[in-house]
C-alpha cells in the first residue's frame, strides 16, 4: 500500500514539473532551434555529400548526429560534410547543456519560491522576538533605575 502512494506521489511530481517545464518559453525555444538547425543541416548534408542519398537521408544523419547517438547507417563521407557534422555535434553538446541547465533552473526555482516563503517567515518571527527583547531590556533598564533609587534611599537612610 505504502508502494502506491509513493507511486502517486511520484506521477504527481512528474506531471507538475511537466507543466512548470512547459510554461518556459525558453525550453520551446531551444526545442525550435534545434528542430531548425536539424532539419537545415540535413538539407545542407543532402546537398553537400554524395553518400547522403535523400533530404530524409540527411536529416536523419543530421538528428543522429546532433543527440549523439550515431547509428552510423547513414554518414557523411565528404570533408564538408563531415566538418558539417563536426559543427553538429559541438551544437548537440551546446544543446544539451542547455536542456539541462533549463531544467536545473526550473526545479532550483522552484525551490527558491519555497525557501522565499520560508526566509519571509523567519524574517517576520525574528522580527516578532526583536521587539520581545526590546520589551525586556527596558524593563531591566526601569527595574535597574529602581535599584539604583532604592540604593540611595537606603544610603541616604543610613547616614
Amino acid at each position: 500500500m505504502c508502494w502506491l502512494a509513493e507511486c502517486q506521489s511520484a506521477i504527481h511530481w512528474g506531471n507538475k514539473l511537466r507543466a512548470d517545464i512547459f510554461k518556459s518559453r525558453n525550453l520551446g525555444y531551444l526545442a525550435l532551434l534545434a528542430s531548425m538547425v536539424t532539419l537545415a543541416v540535413g538539407l545542407i548534408l543532402f546537398l553537400i555529400d554524395p553518400n547522403i542519398k535523400s533530404p530524409l537521408d540527411g536529416i536523419w544523419s543530421a538528428w543522429v548526429t546532433m543527440t549523439h547517438v550515431g547509428f552510423g547507417d547513414v554518414v557523411p563521407i565528404s570533408f564538408f560534410g563531415r566538418l558539417l557534422a563536426a559543427g553538429l555535434i559541438l551544437f548537440g553538446l551546446v544543446f544539451f547543456s542547455l536542456f539541462t541547465a533549463l531544467i536545473s533552473v526550473n526545479l532550483i526555482g522552484r525551490n527558491m519560491d519555497a525557501l522565499g516563503t520560508d526566509i519571509r517567515q523567519i524574517e517576520h518571527e525574528s522580527g516578532r522576538i526583536q521587539s520581545g527583547e526590546d520589551r525586556i531590556l527596558a524593563e531591566l533598564a526601569r527595574l535597574h533605575e529602581r535599584m539604583e533609587a532604592l540604593e540611595k534611599q537606603l544610603l541616604s537612610n543610613t547616614n
